[in-house]
């Protein structure tokens, strides 16, 4: 018999399942090695030394070695647990959307390190707006999920889209290729991948008024650095957020199930 490979690398740790009766497997992103999946014996022990290291959103070392149908973690230390995250309901699922918007995009073993570190960035600024808004709570703080924290998520949901080769079109019509105008009465189809003028409002899906079209720009050419912090009402959030969505889900082949718990 083979003497199995065994290999080291980081990994967020997208999905679990729990196996038997200790065991669990686990949906693995890696920088190098793209989408895993691998079995982590006795894990659900309370004893067990992997345990704190295969929760969902947690950053750890791994080193695997090579299976038949699912590689086994031997050994795990945590990296980052991003704690913050976990204390805010918003917050945490936020970072479950996150896992489970990777799992669903990428293939096994097909390497993405810039999607990697994507969602590695995007945890991370998840974790310090919910460290900001645990520290003051109110409707008031503009460093609440309403804010920075929704924001980091929609600058999450245009770059993925990007990286996986899908980037939506906001500033020209996808059925005439006319310059869109700074009007009220644009539309947004998500089949043809984008904003539709006034001229071909028969293609539109839903309509996409004009501060719904100017964040969408601003979000999708800006570097996080440089995103200013934007208070917007909730009608223009849920604007924004249900253009994503459908585009998202038309190319994930399904809507994401932390979408509504988000809501």
């Amino acid at each position: 018999m083979p003497t199995p490979h065994v290999y080291k690398s980081e990994a967020l740790v997208l999905r679990h399942i729990n196996f038997g009766e200790a065991d669990r497997i686990l949906t693995l992103v890696t920088p190098q090695h793209g989408k895993i999946s691998a079995i982590a014996k006795g894990s659900r022990k309370v004893t067990s030394k992997l345990a704190s290291a295969v929760d969902l959103v947690t950053r750890a070392q791994f080193v695997l070695a090579t299976g038949r149908e699912l590689d086994v973690v031997t050994q795990a230390v945590v990296q980052e647990r991003f704690d913050h995250l976990r204390e805010s309901l918003w917050h945490a699922t936020a970072g479950y959307t996150v896992a489970e918007a990777l799992d669903r995009a990428l293939a096994e073993r097909e390497p993405h390190p810039d999607i990697y570190v994507l969602a590695l960035d995007t945890l991370r600024r998840l974790d310090a707006d919910a460290d900001a808004w645990l520290a003051d709570p109110t409707p008031q703080n503009p460093a609440g999920p309403t804010s920075r924290g929704w924001a980091a998520m929609r600058f999450f949901d245009l770059v993925l889209l990007d990286l996986l080769g899908y980037r939506p079109a906001f500033h020209t019509c996808v059925s005439c290729e006319n310059p869109l105008q700074a009007v009220e009465d644009n539309g947004f189809n998500a089949e043809l991948g984008g904003a539709v003028c006034p001229s071909c409002s028969r293609y539109a899906q839903r309509r996409l008024p004009l501060l719904t079209l100017k964040v969408l720009r601003l979000v999708q050419t800006t570097e996080w650095h440089a995103l200013p912090v934007m208070r917007l009402d909730q009608r223009t959030r849920d604007d924004v957020e249900g253009v994503l969505q459908s585009i998202l889900s038309l190319n994930l082949e399904r809507s994401l199930k932390s979408w509504n718990l988000l809501h």
